[in-house]
């Protein structure tokens, strides 16, 4: 038998209404708590809104509902049981400290490299690029000649 409401909203969660008592599991009859995360708009991403306490996940949302939707705009709901939610350790903060060294996002980090890639070619016995660009300067540059096409030099005078 399913639950009904006054509110469609309420209807369309198509509770099913069970005559069976809430085994809630905790001494003095303590319901469990479910975090609430809200979205305000279809791809916006879900924001936590607070806590609920429920005996089960349909109630958490119908309590989610009525505490936290109601007076915002809001198209969906998450809420997850609290036991569930996993998290670091304040002793592990070390984890979330920021490399000191951060030259490798900006250019200024790659000054050395060129040398470097030159001297462990050297230490390799392969030829630099540098090197092979000092000899090529080296050589005699032959002179070039001077075409004339339609009133344009082109190339060195002697």
């Amino acid at each position: 038998m399913q639950f009904e409401s006054l509110d469609p909203r309420v209807n369309r969660l198509r509770l099913v209404r069970t005559n069976e008592a809430f085994d809630v599991g905790h001494e003095m009859d303590q319901w469990q708590t479910w975090e609430v995360f809200h979205q305000q708009a279809r791809g916006d991403q879900h924001r936590h809104v607070g806590i609920v306490h429920a005996p089960t996940a349909e109630m958490a949302l119908l309590f989610a509902k009525e505490q936290y939707a109601r007076r915002m705009k809001c198209v969906n709901l998450w809420v997850v049981r609290t036991a569930d939610v996993y998290a670091s350790e304040y002793e592990d903060a070390d984890m979330f400290e920021p490399a000191f060294d951060k030259s490798y996002r900006e250019s200024f980090g790659y000054t050395q490299t060129r040398a470097r890639i030159d001297e462990y070619r050297k230490a390799q016995g392969l030829t630099t690029p540098a090197a092979a660009e000092t000899e090529k300067q080296a050589e005699p540059v032959a002179a070039k000649t001077t075409v004339k096409k339609a009133g344009i030099v082109i190339g060195k005078k002697k």
